[in-house]
Formats: C-alpha cells, structure tokens, sequence
C-alpha cells in the first residue's frame, strides 16, 4: 500500500517532471565528421547533462566526407553546425548563405602535413609527392605555397586512405594531428608530423555557426548552447570517460586507444585551452585573429572582399560574456 501523503504526491511530481520534459527546447548540432574526440565537448555535455541543465534537448548529429552541412542547416535539418574552420564560413557567406559563426572551440587549426622521417621542415617538402584533398585549394594550400614556395604540380589528390602514403616514401599527405598521425604509427610508419599553426595559419577551427534566421529568432536557445558546450569541453579535457560512452555508441568504429591518443593531442598542443582561451575562456575569438583569417582569404583571392566585409561572418555577442576558463 502507497502511504496517503506519498500518494497525494505522486501527481505533483508527475506533473512537475513532465513540465520540466516540456520545457526542454529542443536543439540540432550537425558536425563535421563521424563522432572522435575532436567532438569531445559536445558529447561531454549530453552525457553529463549540461544541455538539459540549460533547459535545451540538443541532438548531435554526425557529418562525413559527404555530407554539406551547411547545405543540411540551411534546409532545416540543423540549427547550427561545425565548421571546419572560420576560413571556411567566411567563403560559404560569400556563397550566399547567410551564416555567422559565434565560437571557436580550437585556437588552433588542426590541419597538418605529414611526411616520412626525412621531411622535419616544411622546406624539405619541395619535390616531394603532397596528398591533399580538393577543399585545401580554398584553404590551407594557396597559404603553403606562398610561404614555402610549394607548387601545383607536386600535389595529387587525397582520398582518405593512409595507405598511398605508407607504400610511397617521397608522399607527403594532408592529415588532422589527432588522427591520422595515429592511424600512420599504427601502421608501423615512423612520419613526421608538420603543423600549420605553428607557422602563423590565422585559422580557427571546430567552430559553432548558425544561420543568421537563428540567431535573431532562437538567441536565446543559442546563448544556452554555447555555454553549456564550453562547459562541456571543460568537463571533457578533465574526464572524458562519459563523453567518449556516447562517442562510441554513434561511431561503434571508435576504439578506446584512439580516444585516448586524441584527447592526450588536444591537451598537449593546447587545441582548446591555449591562444586566447586562458584569459577570455574557451571557445573564444577575437576580432585581431578574426580580421586576419578575412586578411588571409582575400590576400590569396579566396574571398571578395565587396561581398564579405571584415567584421562580417562572425559575431563575439554569444561568446564574450560566457567565460569558461581552462
């Protein structure tokens, strides 16, 4: 038997977890690549809460190398996505789509070139054989040629298979530092891994950028998400155990040791925690790097600077008043 006052009770409570289902908005995040480490934060913060917390019922769902994400954000299919980088927004507003990027998880690029033991420098990549895919022609290439005195006539085409690279000691391949760095020492390849970051590429990367529709009609909602996303990259890079469960369970192709590899990665280069972020908090921008990723595109004629004026593309409002520090 229910004791009388427990059974009084029980519709209260019922009906206040109801109202408290109902008051969970419900939120869509498209990202770029099957579910890794790189994703950490986000996953991090359904599996701890942090959304529901913030009163949102975000859905992650995975991108691939097929997948035009902003093409599924702007049918609808997403309220916000990842962007490669904000190199990559800028040249989709100058498209016509009208999106605004409002965070940054990395301070830092991701996007490295790997060689065979003989290539320590970017200068030793002259003459050698570069594995890149078609989208580096719009981003990271025209800047690697100018600097490093690289041509056109050295690149073949990446197709996101290490193995081209493995069987040839003169390739060199394009590659992100938490992957396939990891997957090329598994292999039994010793390779050296170049980063472009280091060299003074502006770009930042594993933004959050939304529709400009949404960011007037679902400020709010949006607001919500951005905070409870850099709380959830804390909460990551201090324990990924809950986050990496979830990563799993979307990509069962994900193994413990390369989780494992990727988080030491982050960590180590300061993927999250570094450049602006200990002083500003993480996911941070600021206008200087933001003007010099616009400075970057137009200087090689990667964007037209009639079409996206410098200011343009981002927005520090969601951002600057979140402050999650490392």
């Amino acid at each position: 038997m229910i004791h009388p006052i427990i059974r009084l009770a029980l519709p209260a409570a019922l009906a206040l977890a109801a109202a408290s289902a109902a008051a969970q908005e419900k939120f869509t995040y498209l990202t770029n690549w099957y579910a890794q480490a790189e994703h950490g934060g986000f996953y991090q913060a359904i599996a701890t809460g942090l959304y529901k917390q913030a009163g949102l019922d975000v859905t992650l769902k995975m991108g691939g190398p097929q997948v035009n994400v902003v093409q599924l954000m702007a049918g609808g299919q997403a309220d916000c996505v990842m962007g490669s980088s904000d190199l990559q927004m800028l040249q989709t507003r100058e498209g016509g789509v009208p999106v605004t990027t409002v965070a940054a998880v990395f301070q830092k690029d991701p996007q490295v070139l790997i060689g065979h033991e003989d290539v320590k420098k970017f200068e030793d990549l002259k003459g050698k054989t570069i594995l890149i895919a078609s989208s580096a022609q719009r981003g990271y290439w025209p800047w690697l040629k100018a600097k490093f005195g690289l041509t056109d006539a050295q690149t073949r085409p990446y197709t996101f298979n290490i193995q081209p690279f493995v069987a040839d000691k003169n390739a060199v391949q394009q590659g992100y530092l938490t992957s396939e760095p990891f997957a090329i020492q598994k292999a039994g390849v010793k390779a050296n891994v170049l980063m472009f970051s280091d060299h003074g590429f502006p770009a930042y990367a594993t933004t959050i950028t939304c529709m400009d529709k949404t960011l007037k009609e679902r400020a709010k909602a949006v607001q919500a998400f951005v905070k409870a996303s850099m709380e959830g990259w804390k909460s990551y890079l201090a324990d990924p155990a809950p986050g990496n469960a979830l990563i799993k369970k979307d990509n069962p192709n994900m193994t413990d040791e390369q989780l494992a590899y990727s988080v030491a990665k982050l960590k180590e280069m300061g993927m999250v925690t570094g450049g602006d972020a200990p002083r500003l908090g993480i996911g941070a921008m600021t206008p200087e790097r933001l003007k010099a990723s616009h400075d970057f595109l137009v200087e090689h004629k990667l964007l037209d600077p009639a079409k996206v004026k410098p200011g343009e593309g981002y927005t520090l409002d969601f951002i600057k008043n979140v402050r999650v520090l490392p």
